[in-house]
Parts: structure tokens; C-alpha cells; sequence
């Protein structure tokens, strides 16, 4: 369905309308196929913020694209990033499109959010201090924020289109979308951390959580959206690592805490960022690509 309105601003194609427009990506749809472009802009508080983030939507989806690589063994949607591969007109639109555009195939969603939890921080960190548990998953007393769990948890959560994703039980997912495939998107999200983690630890750096999300093609579960980007996770310097405070993000984080701190309430409309706070901003996803895939030649398109 076509969005109504005025399109958001900082879109990276102004002639062409998308089909759907996220908070930050913009996607057309192609028939069978998705074209997944990914803008300059960040949200936060569940509010697009005024002030883009200079190649932030290439940082995303180069990240993304190498992870769907180098899962092999994890079927996925995705189909090229290359501009020469995408249908007319957009195989045109090079100097708009490179390095932030991913063609996909289009899949099916599974509507929950899978979030893979090592380190107890953010929400989970406010649940566990009301009420010693996360998601249904009772953790032993005493723990610190930033502390290291035992063993990563599993804990799903609705997508919401509106108001704020809710953390949900794997019952009560169950019910949303069938007890087998929570079962299964609970296998495979835990041994996609597990690995995950253990690659960017060889890199210095420490996932605390990410999310994951699924859909299916012709029946089969493939990874879909980005993956284990500074939107979607928590990355933090493991030089830096100290349980009991706030760490050294490395993500989105970065700018909530800037937010938090100038007092918003999180209510629309959302503050500009001052050019300090944007400019370390793009300093944090350039170190995550930069120690994540070395070899990833992202700096060729920030320019």
C-alpha cells in the first residue's frame, strides 16, 4: 500500500515515490522483488529526527549486505547491492543508490521482533529491576546493569507500527505466530549471536543484544531487513568494558543519550542534533565497520 503524505525528508530519490517509508529505509516494491533503500536518517524514541546522519544508510546497509554473506549456512533475502542489477529506472540512479540500496527478494514477514540479549542493559535492564526477570525469564538476583548473562536469552517482541514494541513470552508468542516457529526463530536467532559475537569479539568488540528479523519464502524462514548493524544492536568497545555503568556504544545509542541528556521528553517533534553529536555519530559506525569487515570497502561511496 502507498504511504499517504509527505515524504519524509533526507530521502535519497525525490522523483520516484516509495511504496512504503520506515523511519529510515525506503522500499519499492518490484512485483516479486523488494528495492531496500537505506536513508541518511535515524530515529529515536520512536521519532525521525530532523537531522540526518552523512552516510549512515550506506554504513547500514554495507554492514548488513557483508553479515548476510557471511551467515552462508542462513538463507536470506537478499538478491544484490550492486546498481547494475536493479531493474529500470533505478539502475540509472548510481550516484543516488550505491552502496545504500539492497535488492531483495520479497518475503512473507513473520511479525515479531527476535532479540538476542548477552549483556542486561536498556529495556531489559529496566524489566529486570521491576520485577527480577526479562520477558518471563527470571535471571538471578544481584545483577548490575551492563553485567554479562550466564547464557544469552531469548526474548521476542511485537512489532509495533505505532506505539512501542512490547516484550513478549515465548507463550505468548507462541500464540502470535505458532509454537513451532517461535521454537525455531529461538534456535536459529541464539546460534546467529553466538557466532556473531564471537566475531566481533576477535575484533575487540562486544554485542550486547541485537534483533533479528524473519520472514518466510515459499515456505522457508530466511533472515530479512538489516542485520547486526549500530541500528539494530548494541556494540561496545571490549577495552572499555566495565559492568555496573553505561559502556562506550558504539551505535545508536550514542544519540539517545544525547537526547536523554538535553531533557526531551520523547514526545514529536524530535530536537536537531548539534554537528558534534552528528559528526561522533558517524565516527562510531565507521569504527564498527571498520573493525567488523576490515576488508569492507565502504569508505569508496562516503565521499
Amino acid at each position: 500500500m502507498m504511504n499517504e503524505g509527505k515524504l519524509k525528508k533526507n530521502s535519497p530519490l525525490s522523483d520516484i515515490k516509495p511504496t512504503f517509508q520506515g523511519k529510515v529505509r525506503d522500499i519499492y516494491d518490484l512485483g516479486d522483488m523488494l528495492l531496500i533503500v537505506a536513508s541518511d536518517r535515524i530515529s529515536a524514541y520512536d521519532s525521525v529526527l530532523p537531522t540526518p546522519i552523512p552516510g549512515k544508510g550506506i554504513m547500514l546497509t554495507m554492514i548488513s549486505a557483508a553479515w548476510f554473506r557471511w551467515f552462508r549456512e542462513v538463507p536470506n533475502h537478499m538478491i544484490s547491492t550492486e546498481v547494475h542489477d536493479f531493474p529500470e529506472p533505478f539502475n540509472r540512479l548510481l550516484n543516488e543508490l550505491a552502496g545504500r540500496t539492497m535488492l531483495v527478494r520479497k518475503a512473507e514477514r513473520i511479525d515479531l521482533e527476535c532479540v538476542v540479549r548477552g549483556y542486561i542493559v536498556g529495556s531489559g535492564w529496566r524489566e529486570y529491576r521491576q520485577n527480577g526477570a526479562i520477558c518471563g525469564i527470571t535471571l538471578p538476583s544481584g545483577l548490575r546493569m551492563s553485567d554479562k548473562l550466564e547464557e544469552p536469552i531469548f526474548t521476542p517482541s511485537t512489532k509495533a507500527t505505532e506505539d512501542h514494541d512490547v516484550n513478549v513470552t515465548i507463550d505468548e508468542a507462541a500464540t502470535i505466530i505458532g509454537r513451532s516457529t517461535i521454537l525455531e526463530l529461538q534456535r536459529i536467532s541464539l546460534d546467529l549471536y553466538a557466532k556473531a559475537n564471537e566475531h566481533a569479539a576477535s575484533k575487540g568488540i562486544i554485542i550486547a543484544d541485537t534483533k533479528f528479523e524473519f520472514g518466510r519464502i515459499d515456505g522457508e524462514i530466511v533472515l530479512i531487513d538489516e542485520l547486526l548493524t549500530p541500528d539494530s544492536s548494541r556494540f561496545w568497545l571490549a577495552e572499555n568494558y566495565e559492568p555496573g555503568r553505561s559502556q562506550h556504544s558504539l551505535d545508536k545509542q550514542f544519540v539517545r543519550d544525547y537526547l536523554d541528556g538535553i531533557g526531551w521528553d520523547h514526545n514529536p517533534p524530535a530536537p536537531e542534533l548539534p554537528n558534534e553529536v552528528v559528526r561522533k555519530t558517524v565516527q562510531r559506525y565507521r569504527m564498527v565497520s571498520k573493525r567488523l569487515f576490515p576488508r569492507l570497502d565502504i569508505e569508496r561511496y562516503l565521499v
